[in-house]
C-alpha cells in the first residue's frame, strides 16, 4: 500500500512481483517459526529459541560459551538471553559459571541433563525441519534458498563498529 511521502523524492516502491515475493517470505517465515516452536513445545517442552541455545552449547568446546558470544550466535539481546538461560537453569539443562579472567563475564554451560534433553529432542526436530522445508524443495531449490538466505544475512549483519545488532544491546 502506497503512503504519502514527506520528502520531495518518491520512495522506490515494490513492484507487484516484489510485493508477492516479500509477502510470501513473511508468511512462510512466520508459519515456519510457529511450526518449529509448536513441535518443540509439544515434543520437548521448550520453545525453538531454547533448542537453538542448547544446540550451540552442545557444539561448543567443553559445551560452554561466554554469554555475549551465545547471544551473538542466537541473534538475540543479552537481556533476552539472560532470561532464557535463567529458565534453562531452572530446568537443570544449563548452568552459569563466572569467568575467571573477566569479573563481569559469565559462561553458559550445557549440563548432562541438558545434553540428554537435546539428544531426545533432536530426532523429532530434524524430522519437522525436513518435512517443512527440505522435502518440499528440489536440491537446486535448496541450494538457491541457502545462497539467498546467506546473502540476506550477510547484508543485515554489518561488521563496522557501532552496528545496531541485537546482541550488542
Amino acid at each position: 500500500m502506497k503512503k504519502a511521502s514527506t520528502s520531495a523524492e518518491e520512495p522506490h516502491w515494490l513492484t507487484d512481483e516484489e510485493q508477492r515475493v516479500w509477502r510470501s517470505y513473511v508468511h512462510a517465515s512466520m508459519l515456519l517459526e510457529d511450526h518449529m516452536d509448536r513441535q518443540l513445545q509439544r515434543d520437548a517442552g521448550m520453545p525453538h529459541i531454547y533448542y537453538g541455545l542448547l544446540v550451540k552449547l552442545a557444539e561448543s568446546p567443553r559445551r560452554r560459551l561466554r554469554m555475549t558470544e551465545l547471544a551473538m550466535h542466537a541473534k538475540i539481546t543479552r537481556s533476552r538471553l539472560s532470561h532464557a538461560i535463567a529458565r534453562l537453569e531452572k530446568n537443570g539443562w544449563v548452568q552459569r559459571e563466572d569467568c575467571a579472567s573477566d569479573k563481569r563475564g559469565q559462561f553458559a554451560v550445557l549440563t548432562e541433563q541438558g545434553l540428554d534433553v537435546l539428544r531426545r529432542a533432536a530426532p523429532g526436530h530434524v524430522s519437522a525441519v525436513r518435512n517443512a522445508v527440505f522435502d518440499r524443495l528440489t536440491r537446486e531449490q535448496q541450494k538457491s534458498l541457502g545462497d539467498i538466505m546467506q546473502i540476506i544475512a550477510e547484508g543485515l549483519q554489518p561488521n563496522e563498529a557501532g552496528a545496531d545488532l541485537p546482541w550488542l544491546r
